[in-house]
């Protein structure tokens, strides 16, 4: 059976799905998809913790279909401006396990990952699955990927 290891980045699809749609991801929906006649190595879900009730919620609901839900806290600096993103942690865990997977699946579209999956891809030799919603999913990331698979109407909550 295939080996996938699944790496998601929630607030780049959380965002990007809303602005294109106007609806969130199904997450069962996404996981049945990548999981489908496959050995899930890992499955992560990278996102900003502010402490709300309804995030608690949603992460909940995420390691009930099967997500390691991994946490960085909300970070208000002093000048009004935010800060939270897990890139450099998505890509040191895609790395630990492209050696354990057949199949990596990048959940994003931020062009910040394209040298990640071309590593993948060429150094480790694995498929690397990407999944974006096509208006905001980096070209560069894209055309790294051995395969872009559209987030669109059929991955989203009705």
């Amino acid at each position: 059976m295939i080996k996938v290891a699944i790496f998601i980045d929630i607030q780049n699809v959380y965002y990007t799905a809303r602005e294109a749609y106007g609806k969130n991801v199904n997450y069962n929906k996404l996981w049945a998809q990548i999981t489908a006649d496959r050995d899930v190595t890992a499955a992560f879900c990278y996102a900003i913790d502010r402490g709300d009730q309804k995030q608690r919620e949603f992460q909940n609901i995420l390691r009930a279909i099967g997500f390691n839900v991994k946490l960085k806290p909300f970070i208000q600096r002093s000048d009004g401006s935010a800060k939270g993103d897990w890139d450099v942690g998505i890509a040191l865990d895609a790395m630990e396990y492209a050696e354990q997977a057949d199949v990596i699946v990048l959940v994003s579209g931020d062009g910040d990952f394209d040298l990640l999956v071309n590593k993948i891809r060429v150094k480790h030799g694995k498929k690397v699955e990407v999944y974006g919603v096509p208006q905001f999913t980096a070209a560069s990331l894209i055309n790294e990927a051995s395969e872009f698979i559209a987030i669109d109407q059929s991955l989203l909550l009705r």
